[in-house]
């Protein structure tokens, strides 16, 4: 049975097609898509709200994510337009109404916790600001025994220092030597040499970032999002303050956009944290963080890196989330960047977000959507359409389809529009825009078409939603090998299994006709492997608990392939001396030895017919496979199966199902 918009069902002898059927035709209205609503100043009236809100709805939109950002223009007083600050009594009022309206209307309304991104403001003190490890290398000429203490800003803290071969450009990982802090003017590094030499000052320091694109009266620092008081600050000024707008009419969501907190990894009680979650002193081993010190480098790095998510979660997450329960409300949340974060991070708020429609490779909105099926998330949704065309008026209907349909192949079901902005009249046409987005109002010249594309949208948005994902392919995260290569100021997790896994994996995958999720430690400690294939892809650094789960998944029948090598560290460097040898016999068992059950493919560019020789694929299309993408979902008395063609041309080829209906 063909149904249109490419979307196929098949289902079983004693389905009920009918259901289905007349469900698909006429979908709920929450799976309509959502507009971020820029609100530029806030230069905002009610008359004009009221009207953009209708519109929406007319549009065939489900709802608005209220976005204060930057103003447009300047305030008039011969024309009466003026720019509303921020978290003021007339901020509110407006607000207020936007939630009361959009209820009246039967329209969704959620809600940025904060203006611009990341969350910050002027409520926020340099001592909470987003922290970073600043390493001054000062020259030392030959035979020097003393340099000239660095200069501390306000905030600063001089955590340690030491002397090294070499210049500030490069230091020798031999002969590294740390030195007592001498409070004063000049710095004493011991007996001075006759060869190169470099100081190393390690500083506790702010990374000076302030809010993007804020709103009057919301310009500040970014917060620490280590810092549990930062964010327990910017809830209690800016969420308690929001939150008195909607009464017993909460948002549907509050949101955070993506973290983008440039170079913050550090807090000034890291040092601390450290010692009592790694169990060992951070301090001699700082040179790892900014250069070479030998075979522990990448062990301390990967022990600094979790810690920093392991504060993440616990400081910025965590407590997020549950401010959000206490209000009524849920916390959506674009879960990657910097600071860094995992995919299991994603489990932590209540509707996983993702971003990027690169649906044959790594993206944060496929990571999003793997936490959301192996934690049992019934929607992810994305931020759709980012940067669709420049200028931003050139994209069309067409447009809007055609990359939608590449976010429903990475799993998303509940699409952000980016965006709607607020545009007055008094801005004529074609109105106010934002630099990063394109624009679907009805500013439009195609505004007539938009109820058609909606529906379209929304009637895969909700099909998409039915009963669960059929991924054979769980695809292992490198988070340790990730982390292995952190350095100050570069120290972001991937939005997908890391760069080092290769650049063919999820391309091979796909073309052998099956899909894949990603998975990393944590989500195979809680929920094992619940895919029958598990790839590991060039992983070196893997913990002993994981390789022990992936064991036993393998002896109840599990299939594991490897690529290009097998796992031969423990991620940190506490558990190198008695973890490794473990890993090492673990993996000589799973690869090597008699009867081994796991498979090792060298070259990840014949990861395709390795797969094709486990498993029939689930779909296998004869031909030109690269720009067709299908996604499969179960349902109690059916299988549906959405299959795209990516391409800008047509696509004539064969396709076999392995499901026989």
């Amino acid at each position: 049975m063909l149904i249109p918009a490419a979307a196929v069902l098949a289902m079983a002898a004693d389905g009920d097609v009918e259901t289905v059927q007349r469900s698909f035709q006429n979908p709920p209205d929450d799976a309509r898509i959502m507009m971020r609503w820029w609100w530029f100043g806030p230069g905002v009236t009610k008359a004009e709200i009221e009207r953009e809100l209708r519109a929406m709805k007319a549009g065939g939109m489900g709802g608005a994510e209220v976005q204060p950002v930057y103003p447009m223009a300047l305030d008039d007083p011969g024309t009466g337009f003026h720019n509303i600050r921020y978290l003021s009594d007339e901020f509110l009022d407006v607000l207020r109404f936007t939630s009361e309206k959009a209820r009246e209307l039967g329209l969704r309304l959620d809600l940025t916790l904060g203006s611009g991104w990341p969350f910050g403001g002027p409520h926020i003190p340099v001592t909470q600001a987003a922290g970073m490890l600043r390493c001054d290398r000062v020259p030392v000429p030959p035979g020097a025994s003393t340099v000239r203490m660095p200069y501390l800003e306000n905030g600063e803290k001089l955590l340690a220092v030491f002397v090294a071969r070499g210049d500030a450009k490069q230091f020798s990982p031999t002969g590294i030597r740390q030195v007592p802090i001498f409070k004063g003017d000049w710095q004493p590094l011991g007996a001075g040499e006759g060869e190169p030499r470099v100081a190393l000052f390690f500083i506790s320091s702010r990374t000076g970032q302030m809010v993007k694109r804020a709103a009057a009266g919301a310009e500040g620092y970014v917060l620490d999002h280590y810092d549990r008081s930062a964010i327990e600050n910017h809830l209690k000024n800016v969420g308690d303050r929001l939150m008195q707008a909607f009464g017993t009419n909460p948002p549907y969501a509050v949101f955070s956009d993506s973290l983008e907190v440039f170079g913050s990894d550090w807090t000034p009680n890291l040092l601390d944290e450290f010692r009592k979650r790694r169990g060992y002193d951070l301090t001699p081993y700082l040179p790892a963080l900014v250069g070479d010190i030998g075979d522990k480098t990448g062990a301390v790095r990967h022990d600094w890196g979790q810690t920093l998510y392991e504060l993440a979660d616990d400081n910025y997450l965590r407590p997020v989330t549950e401010w959000a329960h206490r209000h009524g409300t849920r916390f959506r949340s674009q879960t990657y960047g910097m600071p860094p974060v995992t995919l299991s991070s994603n489990a932590l708020v209540d509707l996983p977000e993702g971003e990027g429609a690169g649906w044959r490779r790594s993206s944060a909105t496929r990571t999003a959507s793997s936490a959301s099926h192996l934690y049992g998330r019934p929607v992810t949704s994305s931020e759709t359409w980012t940067y669709l065309h420049s200028p931003v008026f050139r994209a069309t209907p067409l447009d809007m389809k055609s990359q939608a349909d590449l976010f429903f192949l990475e799993g998303s079901n509940q699409l952000v529009g980016h965006g709607w902005p607020y545009s007055p009249p008094e801005a004529g046409e074609p109105g106010w825009r934002f630099y990063a987005a394109a624009v679907f109002d009805d500013h439009n010249p195609w505004w007539i078409v938009m109820p058609d594309v909606t529906k379209y949208l929304q009637r895969i948005s909700f099909l998409l939603r039915q009963g669960k994902p059929v991924d054979d392919v769980a695809l292992y995260v490198t988070t340790a090998d990730n982390m292995a290569q952190f350095q100050a100021g570069r120290e972001r997790i991937g939005g997908g299994a890391g760069g080092g896994m290769g650049s063919n994996v999820e391309a091979q995958v796909l073309d052998a006709g099956f899909n894949f999720d990603f998975i990393d430690d944590e989500a195979i400690a809680q929920v094992g492997i619940p895919y029958p294939v598990l790839i590991l892809p060039n992983v070196e650094r893997m913990p002993l608990a994981t390789l022990r789960k992936i064991q036993a998944y393998a002896e109840a029948g599990g299939k594991v392939v490897a690529t290009r090598r097998t796992p031969s560290l423990a991620p940190g460097l506490a558990e190198a001396e008695s973890d490794t040898p473990q890993i090492r016999e673990l993996v000589r068992a799973l690869f090597e030895a008699a009867g081994a059950r796991g498979r090792f493919v060298k070259d990840e560019q014949s990861l395709g017919k390795e797969l094709a020789g486990l498993d029939a694929p689930d779909v296998r299309i004869s031909s030109n496979a690269a720009s067709i993408g299908v996604v499969h979902r179960k349902v109690a008395d059916g299988e549906i199966y959405f299959i795209v063609n990516t391409a800008n041309t047509p696509v004539h080829t064969q396709a076999a199902f392995r499901v026989k209906a």
